[in-house]
């Protein structure tokens, strides 16, 4: 008999390991692959730089999506609470971690809920798209939403992880045909994302067709969670497994270009390994609505809600002062501003 490490358990070591070890993937994002042409005269006040957009009607300051992260224990209810402050005074989105724990176990409920502490901002609820082949519906979905008093669902793909750890989940036959119906019934929208593999270009196409109203690409060059898998094996043949896979998955620009190419309607989020603002920079000009950030925020909501407004702060700084040297005025024309992709140095061939 496999172990089953019961949930709370499993995501306060995801906590953990997350804050103490290396979890990063050999891959990196791409996005240094890209860089934007400098404009000496700009034409625009830097005090005039509009970062704010309207998504799933809510007005956002930046496009900015804290990225789902955790929930279920005493410190995830503090490190929900730390984002939620900070992301309502800068008016950005923001994900709780998979709500599967509250409900099996309502008593959690309260370590995920904290529209009380961000009234106006763009908050996700969060379940495992897996659950829908393990019992779950639309109802199940329906009161997720309802519990965080969420303004759209996100739906998580993460076979790889699944198929590693010991208690997995890994029948993922028809679960397209489940998505699609939870997208027909449910009030909100929908988004899907990956965890941090990327999604491909035939992915994104199947997802648009099942009516996603997003599409999270989480692309690989961030947090690796074959790695924070690896940490938490119970035995050193599933410790090597997990440790196989540090350099799998579609790196974010690479999963970005070929989710706008599958999905060209479809708003998509750009999460995975991005490090500041001029990153999120970058993703808006390659296609992007959001860009997402966990691992430095996490580390951030660790300390206090005053550390991740900070982050916070830096970030969106980063963001306007690239749009501002780069002559954008405003998220349209950040869209319409080309990269210049950079050739590889011949080691990066190697």
């Amino acid at each position: 008999m496999k172990k089953v490490t019961p949930i709370g358990s499993r995501k306060a070591e995801h906590i953990r390991i997350n804050l103490e070890e290396d979890v990063r993937s050999r891959l990196s994002t791409g996005l240094e692959h890209y860089r934007f042409v400098h404009q000496a005269l700009p034409e625009i006040d830097l005090q005039a730089v509009d970062t704010s957009l309207t998504l799933f009607g809510r007005r956002l300051g930046a496009p900015v999506l804290i990225s789902s992260m955790t929930g279920g224990t005493a410190e995830a209810a503090r490190i929900n609470q730390n984002l939620a402050q900070a992301a309502q005074k800068h008016r950005v989105a923001l994900g709780v971690g998979s709500q599967r724990a509250a409900l099996e176990h309502p008593e959690l409920a309260d370590t995920f809920r904290v529209r009380h502490l961000a009234p106006d901002i763009l908050l996700f609820a969060n379940l495992g798209a897996v659950q829908l082949n393990y019992g779950y519906t639309v109802d199940h979905c329906r009161r997720a939403v309802e519990m965080i008093e969420a303004d759209a669902l996100i739906l998580h793909l993460n076979p790889l992880q699944e198929a590693l750890q010991p208690e997995g989940n890994t029948r993922f036959s028809g679960l397209l045909r489940k998505i699609e119906a939870v997208c027909r019934a449910l009030e909100v929208p929908v988004v899907v994302k990956e965890v941090g593999w990327g999604i491909s270009e035939h992915t994104a196409r199947l997802l648009a067709e099942a009516g996603v109203a997003a599409i999270d690409v989480a692309g690989a060059g961030g947090t690796s969670w074959s790695q924070v898998e690896m940490h938490r094996a119970p035995t050193e043949r599933l410790r090597r497994l997990a440790a196989a896979f540090v350099d799998w998955g579609i790196p974010t620009a690479e999963s970005l270009l070929a989710a706008r190419r599958g999905a060209p309607d479809l708003p998509l989020f750009a999460s995975g390994g991005l490090r500041n603002g001029i990153d999120i920079a970058k993703t808006i000009a390659l296609g992007a609505a959001l860009g997402g950030m966990a691992g430095r925020l996490l580390h951030a909501a660790a300390q206090s809600p005053e550390a991740v407004d900070e982050a916070l702060t830096l970030v969106i700084a980063e963001l306007r002062l690239a749009m501002f040297a780069a002559g954008a005025a405003d998220l349209p024309s950040l869209r319409r501003t080309p990269l210049q992709r950079r050739a590889p140095c011949p080691e990066e061939t190697l």
